[in-house]
């Protein structure tokens, strides 16, 4: 099974950026990926996807426009990059992937990110 570990969280005040990685243990290059959040006391969303060759990238309504999502393939590493940052932008990031036309059940886990006002 594919290990994902995510990395590159922190705190951070409004407005600024951070660049959230995710590295896994083996190829990932037919997988579309995609990065899920949990607010404290909140469900987990999804916030962005993007399709094997990174050609289709989905963003939810609130990042559009702030974040985006890529991936180097050669690196089996998916990338978040957090522009313009909010501070309910605040949670645990965590990346995941699609497996036979379904998100994976299982979590790594996460890097925090902290966004102060």
């Amino acid at each position: 099974q594919v290990q994902l570990v995510e990395s590159g969280g922190g705190l951070v005040q409004a407005g600024g950026s951070l660049r959230l990685s995710c590295a896994a243990s083996k190829s990932i290059e037919v997988n579309i990926m995609g990065w899920y959040r949990q607010a404290p006391g909140g469900q987990r969303e999804l916030v962005a996807t993007i399709s094997p060759a990174g050609s289709s990238r989905t963003y939810v309504g609130s990042v559009k426009g702030r974040f985006t999502i890529s991936r180097d393939n050669a690196k089996n590493t998916v990338y978040l990059q957090l522009n313009s940052l909010k501070p309910e932008d605040t949670g645990v990031y965590y990346c995941n992937l699609r497996d036979g036309g379904v998100w994976r059940t299982s979590w790594g886990q996460g890097t925090q990110v902290t966004v102060s006002s």
